[in-house]
């Protein structure tokens, strides 16, 4: 299996050369430009503490179009229930924070101090943005994720309380919709994204759609304005 070792340029080789467990590169850093670089071709790191990044392009690729969202008969109750508030990019520091204790509960995080600054930096820029979950003034739940054109990169969820993560994406992803947002990618498939409506795809179809995508305009700023406090009904 030959991985490519990358330099001090923010530049990658085709997604082509991808190894057959997804895996194109090793090495180099989380700057801005080579993030944006990572994710406009199709790559995401991906790594566990102690590991030099590892970037990949899987194949098939996890996505979900904002249309075919799967909404199961018990979400769409709970959703009827106003059970938590929602707000947007209002705490993104804490819900990575959130989403990089959750994994450490689980296994050896990929959410690093060194991805935390990173996307920190995303979200700045107003490239990444956070879903926040309330029960009342307790944070319970939330998502984040990269924006680029009319895709978002979503990167990970975590839950204090029961169907928090699921109710908040489930909303979230229903703003996309009203915004025109082509596709969500999931990166790799799990039972959760997959229940709520999200399918592989192969890569080539994936980069394809991409394209479309980023031929729009990156909504680049804060995304406070889509839920400031947005109840389910």
């Amino acid at each position: 299996m030959n991985i490519f070792v990358l330099g001090k340029d923010p530049v990658f080789p085709s997604v082509n050369f991808t190894s057959s467990i997804g895996l194109l590169a090793m090495g180099g850093d989380l700057s801005y430009e080579r993030l944006v670089n990572a994710y406009i071709n199709g790559i995401f790191p991906w790594y566990s503490e102690g590991e030099p990044i590892l970037w990949w392009s899987p194949n098939p690729r996890c996505v979900l179009f904002p249309f075919e969202l799967h909404v199961s008969k018990s979400m769409r109750k709970l959703l009827s229930k106003n059970s938590f508030n929602l707000t947007c990019d209002k705490n993104f520091k804490e819900v990575i924070e959130n989403c990089a204790k959750q994994r450490k509960s689980q296994e050896k995080t990929w959410i690093t101090d060194e991805m935390i600054d990173a996307y920190s930096e995303l979200y700045k820029s107003g490239l990444a943005h956070s879903v926040e979950v309330w029960k009342g003034k307790d944070l319970v739940g939330g998502l984040y994720g990269v924006s680029l054109g009319k895709c978002f990169f979503g990167e990970s969820m975590f839950y204090k309380i029961t169907n928090a993560s699921k109710f908040g994406f489930i909303m979230f992803v229903k703003k996309l919709q009203h915004m025109g947002f082509l596709m969500v990618d999931c990166q790799v498939n799990t039972w959760h994204l997959m229940s709520l409506g999200a399918r592989e795809i192969p890569r080539a179809e994936f980069i394809k759609k991409l394209n479309e995508c980023l031929e729009h305009k990156t909504l680049k700023q804060s995304w406070d304005f889509l839920m400031p406090d947005l109840k389910s009904g």
